[in-house]
């Protein structure tokens, strides 16, 4: 389920990204950017979670982390100077929207790498390693 919802995000955040950019770039050009930006991270996190193993866990703790770290920056920035986004990003006002999920996806892809990462060490035995 948290593969596809980072897979919607990721094709909505494309293809919202690729549309601003291609049609009025002038217009905001750091809000799109920064979608874009957002896009590639969601892109990267799909396929990293989608994918498994260790490196491909490790990818998808740093696409998450850079997520969160970007949501948190972005919306209270969005909010301290809202002039400083004529045009919204995915995540201007911390997600609001897209109902905050960008606030929430990070911290639940997280966990689950987090909890799914403490089983897999217990079933072999071992310390848990992240």
């Amino acid at each position: 389920m948290l593969v596809a919802v980072y897979g919607i995000f990721a094709l909505a955040a494309t293809a919202r990204a690729g549309v601003q950019i291609a049609t009025k770039f002038a217009d905001a050009p750091l809000a799109y950017t920064l979608s874009a930006i957002a896009a590639l991270i969601y892109i990267l996190a799909t396929v990293a979670l989608a994918r498994g193993g260790r490196t491909s866990r490790r990818v998808a703790v740093a696409a998450c982390s850079v997520e969160l770290a970007g949501v948190l920056i972005v919306g209270t920035y969005s909010l301290l100077d809202p002039g400083a986004f004529p045009e919204p990003t995915v995540w201007s006002g911390y997600g609001a929207g897209y109902g905050c999920v960008p606030l929430v996806l990070p911290v639940i892809g997280l966990w689950w790498l987090r909890r799914t990462a403490r089983r897999e060490v217990r079933a072999a035995g071992g310390a848990a390693r992240v």
